[in-house]
């Protein structure tokens, strides 16, 4: 998604406005395969174990955001309303896998 989004930027207004929705892609992507690792390391755990797990993996998601926020916030060319649409793009992805994964 983050590729796709970035990509219409490329072809609107060039390299320069189509790597601030591609950071953003990252900053959501990174933290959120960090927290399916740590779930997933935790499945063979008990159900206090993965509880556990996921408060864990949910904070260190939640710092690793505001960290990659705070890192890519500081590159002069980034903008910060294509970095938002390439961000929420990427955590769209979660909400529309929702209503397609029903048994």
């Amino acid at each position: 998604m983050a590729a796709l989004v970035a990509s219409g930027f490329l072809l609107i207004g060039g390299w320069k406005s189509a790597v601030s929705p591609l950071l953003g892609g990252f900053v959501a992507l990174l933290p959120n395969l960090y927290f399916a690792y740590k779930i997933y390391l935790a499945k063979d755990l008990g159900a206090q174990g993965i509880v556990n797990a996921f408060y864990a993996g949910e904070t260190v998601k939640l710092i690793l955001t505001v960290a990659l926020f705070s890192i890519v916030l500081q590159i002069p060319s980034v903008d910060f309303l294509t970095l938002m649409v390439g961000y929420a793009a990427v955590l769209s992805v979660f909400w529309f896998a929702l209503f397609l994964w029903r048994d």
